[in-house]
């Protein structure tokens, strides 16, 4: 059995669908799966096992393009498609590569290139993406039900891996710090997120956490970036002006060595982005910040995990820009809370080791 996998189009996404594949494959262990994914998303499943082969999901719009990613599609075979995305297009390629079995959520009008339609939730109540992708798979696997966290036969804890070549990246950074850096925990800040600019925490809140980080509770502090978070790392660094604060701006930025070095820190501080969700899988305590989004949407229920959103009248909004123009559920949220909620879940995390 040939399954075509459609991942979901967000590297934090792709992340949360990760127990619904770990399903997919002990369920299906003798097929050959294949994620369908965007380039910038190829990172994210390496060096695990859930997939047997990846394909880029082509974005360039030529129609001469688009026809040749439909002529691979075809050429495959593949029995089965699963499609994490709610979008027409994957429906639509699914249905034009002709995989005799489709099954998806009814969105966006493509119930009609489905096999397998899945009701629709009402979007006007939050939930969990993450059980969205557990309900697709649930309904193959024939465990369907309308309380996932009631069905003992799907979990929810996500997986990531880090590469030899992962691991190469992060010794490459590691053997050019100071012999001081090295000697303290380390945390790691990840600014900016794709979103947009209402998921961003000001760079001067991140440099002040980054300083007391440093000097009051002698933590290295390493700030990850990928290339469009390249500037505000540098900007973070510079303003914090402690020797104990880096970052990976000079770095050869790759997905792979923001992971490996999520995985050797003591804690993560981050927006409400992609690398939010490399803490979980490699059990590193986090505490992510929230603006315009709803926790809700992203919750992957991770018990060592803090989550800080101020109370708005305005929000939470869900707009990639502040509609008022005054970004107060990010700006007002205090460098100083931050830190106070870093040394609570620190010491929450030293009391159960004790």
């Amino acid at each position: 059995m040939k399954i075509a996998v459609f991942l979901p189009n967000w590297i934090g996404d792709a992340v949360m669908a990760t127990p619904a594949l770990r399903a997919l494959r002990d369920e299906f262990s003798n097929a050959e799966i294949t994620a369908i994914q965007k380039p910038y998303v190829a990172e994210v499943l390496n060096g695990l096992d859930l997939v047997d082969h990846s394909l880029d999901w082509v974005s360039e719009k030529s129609l001469k393009t688009q026809l040749q990613f439909l002529r691979q599609l075809r050429q495959e075979r593949f029995d089965l498609a699963v499609l994490f995305p709610n979008s027409f297009r994957s429906a639509c390629l699914s249905f034009l590569a002709g995989i005799p079995r489709r099954v998806g959520i009814q969105r966006d009008g493509r119930g009609w290139l489905l096999t397998d339609v899945l009701s629709a939730k009402d979007r006007s109540t939050p939930y969990p993406a993450m059980d969205e992708y557990l309900r697709i798979v649930a309904h193959l696997i024939g465990e369907e039900s309308s309380d996932l966290q009631a069905n003992s036969g799907l979990s929810r804890k996500m997986e990531l891996a880090v590469t030899e070549a992962d691991r190469q990246r992060w010794e490459s950074f590691w053997n050019k710090q100071s012999a001081e850096f090295k000697r303290h925990p380390l945390i790691c800040l990840n600014p900016g997120g794709a979103f947009g600019a209402a998921k961003h925490w000001p760079v001067a809140h991140f440099a002040e956490l980054a300083q007391r980080l440093a000097g009051e509770l002698q933590k290295s502090v390493l700030v990850v970036c990928g290339p469009a978070e390249k500037e505000e790392a540098i900007q973070i660094v510079e303003q914090a002006n402690h020797p104990l604060v880096t970052s990976l701006a000079d770095e050869p930025l790759h997905l792979g060595l923001t992971k490996a070095a999520i995985q050797q820190a003591e804690l993560l501080v981050t927006t409400d982005s992609g690398p939010r969700h490399f803490a979980a899988p490699f059990d590193v305590p986090v505490v992510t910040l929230f603006g315009p989004t709803h926790i809700m949407w992203s919750e992957t229920f991770y018990d060592r995990g803090q989550h800080l959103q101020l109370a708005m009248d305005c929000g939470p909004c869900q707009q990639r820009v502040c509609p008022l123009g005054h970004h107060r559920c990010m700006k007002d949220l205090s460098a100083a809370r931050v830190f106070d909620a870093v040394v609570s879940l620190l010491g929450q995390q030293q009391s159960k080791v004790a």
